[in-house]
């Protein structure tokens, strides 16, 4: 399971509003006064998200911060998809032009790009949809 933890914006009759701390991939690195990505990560370090999840039984409060959990398996998948679809496209669109269709090496680039491009368009609006099941897979456990 994937832990992080929130704290409660707002508590509805099914639901919790809840924000967390948009962490970047470094933060406790040795380097991280010199690196340039942790310089950058500081100058963004107040970036946060909000969002509900489903309220489980108990009581809560605005103001306290629980804990959510996440399976690994389904974090997994979805970076799957989100990195190795467009890859996909992009390569499938290439090869297929660059074999059975009779155009120039640059249209055949043009196109792959575009197909990229449309491939995290595409994406964003599936997972849009899709959000208030991704948000189901959440667990709330409450800190003692």
């Amino acid at each position: 399971m994937i832990r992080e933890l929130a704290e409660i914006v707002a508590v509805r009759d099914d639901s919790l509003r809840v924000s967390t701390e948009l962490k970047t991939g470094c933060g406790s690195c040795a380097q991280q006064s010199t690196c340039g990505a942790g310089i950058i990560s500081k100058a963004f370090s107040d970036r946060r998200a909000e969002f509900d999840v489903r309220k489980p039984a108990g009581e809560f409060q605005q103001g306290q911060v629980i804990e959510l959990l996440l399976p690994e398996q389904a974090l997994t998948q979805l970076s799957l998809m989100m990195y190795g679809l467009p890859l996909l496209a992009l390569m499938v669109t290439a090869i297929g032009l660059g074999q059975f269709a009779n155009m120039s090496e640059g249209w055949v680039i043009l196109s792959a790009f575009l197909s990229f491009g449309l491939s995290f368009y595409g994406l964003k609006r599936w997972l849009h949809h899709r959000d208030v099941q991704v948000s189901q897979l959440l667990s709330v456990q409450q800190i003692d």
